[in-house]
């Protein structure tokens, strides 16, 4: 870990953000370590909550499935995995954005990332179980594992960018998730590093996360991104994972700079949280190179 901090901090001198964190977990011994970086100065013992963007989506979604099968048929499976012919995304009324998700036919299509799809998948399984997904999906949530709306008072969290010409700190940098304010599966959770790892692992211990995704991995078509909801690496020598992952790796990326991998031969996972948006989100190369650099480092050991 010496070694992945010192490269850490090099990596951060040439960000245009300021506050990261950083986490292996071991799913064999349940254990993780951590450290964070917020200003230049490192911490082992990490507070920020940083804005996990689309990491929310497995989190909800595939958690949800992976604990109640019977939500799994062939149109939530299609949502979940970005096939169901649904629009990337566009902004959502507040007070109609449900009848216009629920308005698209479900057709089965070549893979397309959407936020559409993932409400969509949410709709559908509330509507299945009669639960609300927050329900659903909550059951292995760390204590530092909640919904923006839930941030403790005393919660530190880096700042994001501007939105109303107000810096974005400790709000949801999604826009729709923040005109909606509600519990939804595209984005809208908080976390610690720490909270994101125990969570992690306590998702492995409820459903056998690595074991069930690895079924997965023996009938992956060559072509198909997408796992149960959850992202893979599909070129190992070019991958935001880190070079030296295995192609039985999977897991997600955030908007705000945020990722979680996790590879299922070695049963270690890794996790980056940053504020990659905090002075703009378009130039994505720095922070491209931190996500393949530490991932790169933690596979070599």
């Amino acid at each position: 870990m010496e070694k992945i901090i010192t490269e850490a901090l090099e990596l951060m001198s040439n960000q245009h953000f300021d506050s990261l964190a950083f986490g292996v977990i071991d799913f064999k011994e349940q254990s993780f370590e951590s450290f964070e970086i917020q200003a230049g100065v490192i911490s082992t013992r990490p507070y920020l909550y940083f804005d996990l963007a689309s990491l929310t989506k497995p989190l909800t979604n595939s958690a949800s499935i992976l604990k109640a099968p019977s939500l799994l048929n062939n149109e939530t499976l299609l949502l979940l995995n970005h096939k169901a012919g649904l629009p990337v995304g566009g902004l959502l009324s507040r007070k109609n954005w449900k009848q216009e998700v629920l308005s698209y036919p479900i057709i089965e299509s070549p893979s397309l990332y959407s936020d559409y799809s993932s409400l969509r998948c949410m709709l559908e399984i509330e509507k299945i179980s009669g639960k609300k997904l927050e329900e659903l999906c909550s059951y292995y949530f760390d204590q530092e594992l909640v919904h923006w709306k839930k941030l403790p008072e005393n919660a530190f969290c880096p700042e994001y960018g501007i939105r109303n010409k107000k810096i974005i700190c400790g709000e949801v940098h999604d826009n729709n998730c923040f005109n909606l304010g509600a519990f939804v599966s595209h984005a809208g959770l908080f976390s610690t590093v720490d909270g994101l790892c125990r969570s992690l692992l306590n998702l492995d211990k409820s459903v056998s996360l690595i074991k069930r995704i690895n079924q997965e991995f023996e009938s992956i078509k060559p072509d198909d991104r997408f796992l149960l909801g959850f992202d893979r690496v599909m070129d190992p020598e070019n991958t935001l994972a880190g070079k030296g992952c295995s192609l039985k790796t999977f897991g997600h990326l955030g908007f705000t700079g945020t990722s979680f991998w996790i590879d299922t031969e070695e049963s270690i996972g890794t996790v980056i949280l940053t504020n990659a948006t905090q002075s703009y989100w378009y130039e994505r190369s720095g922070l491209n190179l931190l996500r393949k650099s530490l991932g790169s480092s933690l596979w070599k050991f």
